[in-house]
């Protein structure tokens, strides 16, 4: 097994998800914290916002409250789901998941990714990064790092706007 931690060439120099690419699996969390989700039950009655963060990534904490206004807002249009990327093996401590979860108030599901399973299915690269999938589970929009809840609630908006009109 190789290590699961972010400084491998593979992850560093790989490509992302390309858009209309369907969901990957989430089959292979480590721990699921909230409550479990599959790939199946996430795909077919409306969009998806998968969310990749870490505990050791402070851009991930001072975006938490956006994430989870995204969850409260949209709490019936939208699935939020939150991945736990762990970038050092300190971020492997259950413990340390759980109370970060706790103090920012993540109350959606949060899959564990301790083994990079789920990172390496998204071909992941970052923390914080957001992936927007239509309802039918495709992904329509990706974006990393700091670079703006605006242009992320524009993306989201727009795949609900379409799932309106096609109910």
């Amino acid at each position: 097994m190789r290590q699961p931690f972010f400084n491998d060439i593979h992850r560093i120099g790989g490509v992302s998800m390309r858009l209309r690419t369907p969901m990957p699996e989430l089959t292979s969390a480590t721990t699921v914290l909230n409550n479990p989700v599959t790939r199946e039950e996430l795909i077919g009655e409306r969009p998806t916002l998968i969310h990749f963060w870490s505990v050791s990534c402070h851009l991930c904490k001072e975006a938490m409250p956006n994430i989870n206004a995204f969850r409260d807002e949209y709490k019936d249009r939208l699935n939020v789901v939150s991945v736990h990327m762990p970038r050092s093996e300190d971020d492997l401590d259950i413990e340390k998941v759980k109370e970060v979860a706790e103090e920012h108030g993540i109350t959606q599901t949060i899959l564990v990714d301790n083994q990079h399973g789920i990172t390496d299915a998204f071909e992941n690269k970052y923390v914080p990064a957001y992936y927007v999938f239509d309802k039918t589970g495709l992904l329509r929009h990706f974006q990393a790092g700091d670079s703006g809840m605006a242009m992320l609630e524009k993306r989201v908006n727009r795949v609900l706007d379409e799932a309106s009109k096609t109910e």
